[in-house]
């Protein structure tokens, strides 16, 4: 345990140095919402391309890893979609239950992975965001449209920006500069390196700036529900796909990893977007946040890391 903690803790410690700041709102928080724009749409695609245009891809069981993220994704859709008129939640609710149940906090993920694994997690968890983020984007818009937040009229909008998202498109970029064998020539690699390594440290710190201690009071159905779903089920059905399926310890600690992180910040905007129930979304955000600086450590324990 010793060695989890003082892996992710220091990344705990920036997420906690974050909330100080937003509590603080210093400088302020349209100085955040620019930086988070900056680590959203350049650093982080910056640091997807360097890592998937130049790694030795290869050494990741690709396939495997991938059935055992989208095995648990499609699960957890199906368990929750199969339980919606027992959870007895209004539509707008309801996404919001679902987002905070499959999406996961990018940042954390590919941090946590580098400070568990080094350079050969921080690969695994760049191919695990390019197997999942366009899975689970597709997911979340669909259920805004299947239980009819969503005007006809923002269909459109919707599609057009998920075919836009930065990451994705960074995924496919990496994955195509590695495969033509292109790679980063001269200065380039050098480049997207440095600003790469931006991204983690400051998106860390944007997601603690992102909280909402005051959401933490709404203790009610749809947080129970999709803290149990994201936090407990999600990791649970991972690292039983993973034994099924023989991931090796490394693969299976990234998978794992990225099943047990709290749902993303982004969450917030497409619930407020999209027709959500933001308020809601807020306090999951929240509160995941906080709980999986407890219940991540336990898990990767569980598992042996």
């Amino acid at each position: 345990m010793n060695s989890i903690t003082g892996a992710l803790g220091p990344l705990f410690l920036l997420i906690l140095l974050g909330g100080v700041i937003g509590y603080r709102r210093w400088p302020s928080l349209e100085f955040w919402a620019q930086m988070e724009k900056l680590i959203y749409f350049v650093l982080f695609p910056a640091m997807l391309v360097a890592t998937l245009a130049t790694a030795d891809v290869s050494q990741v069981p690709v396939a495997r890893l991938a059935a055992v993220l989208l095995g648990a994704i499609g699960l957890m859709t199906g368990l929750l979609w199969g339980l919606r008129s027992w959870i007895r939640l209004d539509a707008p609710a309801f996404t919001s239950v679902f987002q905070g149940a499959i999406r996961f906090n990018t940042y954390v993920g590919v941090a946590g992975a580098g400070a568990l694994h080094g350079s050969a997690g921080v690969t695994t968890a760049a191919v695990a965001v390019a197997v999942m983020v366009p899975v689970v984007n597709i997911l979340c818009v669909a259920s805004f449209i299947r239980t009819g937040t969503l005007g006809q009229a923002s269909l459109g909008q919707s599609a057009l920006t998920l075919l836009k998202n930065p990451l994705i498109l960074a995924c496919l970029a990496g994955i195509f500069l590695n495969m033509s064998g292109i790679g980063l020539p001269g200065w380039s690699g050098s480049a997207a390196e440095l600003l790469g390594r931006a991204a983690l440290p400051l998106g860390l710190v944007a997601v603690g700036v992102a909280l909402r201690p005051a959401a933490l009071w709404r203790l009610d159905r749809g947080t129970l529900t999709t803290n149990v779903a994201k936090l407990l089920l999600m990791p649970l059905v991972v690292l039983l796909l993973a034994w099924v399926l023989g991931l090796d310890p490394l693969s299976r600690d990234v998978a794992l990893l990225f099943a047990a992180l709290p749902t993303a910040t982004s969450a917030y905007i497409l619930a407020r977007q999209l027709g959500g129930d933001a308020e809601l979304m807020a306090a999951i955000i929240t509160g995941q946040t906080l709980l999986a600086m407890l219940t991540l450590p336990l898990w990767l324990k569980l598992a042996g890391v």
